[in-house]
């Protein structure tokens, strides 16, 4: 028999799976081998990770440090703050501080400050008492001491301070009122200097009498009435009930006549009560307009033209008068004390001569209201001035 018919007939022997794998099988073994025979060591794993950290740190971290110097986001400040952090802050980093308010007062127009000065102070009734101050009477011991004064002493005039608005002209006395009183406004004029001494009828001085008109005219437009009064005049007593009913426009004045519709009569402008009425804007918008028709006028002597003119008739407006019984000054005192609301320091040239002759006026009233209620009534005592504001000296200028 051949060796191939001895193979044929020779039966093949069979084995299960598990003693004699399949190619297959084989072949897929083989490649996980492989595989694992490709994979590197843990430490190389570990080296390949810290390659890639340091790789992104180095690229980010200064792409973060230029996107917070571009961003308008509160930045990060690395530094141990002061006092505890909040809770669950990191006590190694805060914000930065938020950057502080902004007073927005100081951006408010004009009209919104008068506003809000004349709505603190104003009456029931909106009726506003207004003086205005410059530096040269702002300073310690000066004007403003003794008119502030003349209210805390005077009968039942105290209270009346809360319904004063001092207007300062300038920066020294806008500061020296908030640091005496609540109700301060700070009044600009573009160009001009308030702050020094204004002698009578000199430029400065007539500058700051317009000013005046033209803001008083501004109150009345807003709605307010007002007692506008120099601050070299002394209250003693509360003017309010010594007003005529039927007046628009009230003044005192140096020298009063006898009647409080005489024409005659002559005004003083330191002292006036107005009514906010189109008859009374239209007066002042009037007074103020007339100062180019008179140039080289105060106020007071333009006033005194204007009062004969045909147009305040046409107006409507009704002047008022007020008795030097009531509301004097050294021109013409009020000469009962049980009667004197107010006097004024006029028919004087000079600061220091008022300055003297006021705390004359102020020691004279406190001595009448120390006396004895029947004593004030049947003999009041006399003022003591004028002296260096006398009739003769002012005529010696």
């Amino acid at each position: 028999m051949s060796h191939r018919e001895l193979d044929k007939s020779i039966p093949p022997i069979c084995m299960s799976g598990r003693s004699r794998p399949s190619l297959r099988r084989t072949h897929h073994r083989r490649s996980q081998m492989l595989a694992f025979n490709r994979i590197p060591p843990a430490s190389a794993v570990i080296r390949r990770l810290l390659t890639a950290l340091l790789f992104a740190a180095a690229v980010g971290f200064p792409c973060a440090i230029i996107y917070h110097a571009a961003s308008p986001k509160t930045p990060l400040i690395f530094s141990p703050p002061s006092g505890s952090p909040p809770v669950g802050q990191d006590p190694t980093v805060r914000l930065a501080p938020e950057p502080p308010e902004v007073d927005e007062s100081d951006s408010d127009s004009e009209e919104v400050k008068l506003e809000r000065a004349l709505r603190g102070a104003a009456m029931e009734d909106k009726t506003v008492i207004l003086t205005t101050l410059n530096a040269a009477w702002a300073s310690p011991d000066s004007m403003i001491d003794l008119f502030l004064e003349s209210f805390l002493i005077g009968n039942g005039t105290r209270n009346l301070l809360d319904h004063l608005v001092i207007v300062a002209l300038d920066e020294k006395a806008y500061a020296r009122c908030l640091s005496m009183h609540p109700h301060c406004l700070a009044l600009k004029t573009e160009g001009v200097d308030f702050e020094g001494e204004k002698f009578f009828m000199t430029p400065g001085y007539l500058k700051m009498m317009w000013r005046r008109i033209d803001f008083l005219r501004i109150v009345l437009e807003m709605g307010y009435n007002f007692i506008f009064t120099d601050s070299d005049i002394m209250w003693f007593r509360n003017p309010l009930p010594y007003f005529y009913p039927d007046g628009d426009f009230q003044i005192a004045c140096d020298k009063f006549l006898g009647s409080p519709v005489d024409l005659q009569n002559l005004p003083n402008g330191g002292f006036n009560y107005v009514k906010s009425n189109n008859r009374t804007i239209e007066f002042y918008k009037f007074w103020y307009s007339s100062r180019e028709r008179h140039p080289g006028s105060h106020d007071q002597d333009v006033l005194n033209r204007i009062k004969y003119d045909p147009y305040i008739g046409e107006i409507g407006v009704q002047l008022r008068f007020l008795s030097t019984a009531y509301f004097g000054g050294f021109c013409e005192p009020s000469r009962d004390l049980n009667k004197v609301c107010t006097m004024h320091a006029n028919c004087c040239l000079g600061l220091e001569s008022k300055l003297h002759d006021l705390r004359i006026m102020l020691d004279d009233w406190r001595n009448y209201m120390s006396l004895p209620p029947s004593v004030k009534k049947s003999h009041p005592p006399p003022w003591r001035v004028p002296q260096n504001c006398s009739i003769g000296s002012l005529q010696q200028h």
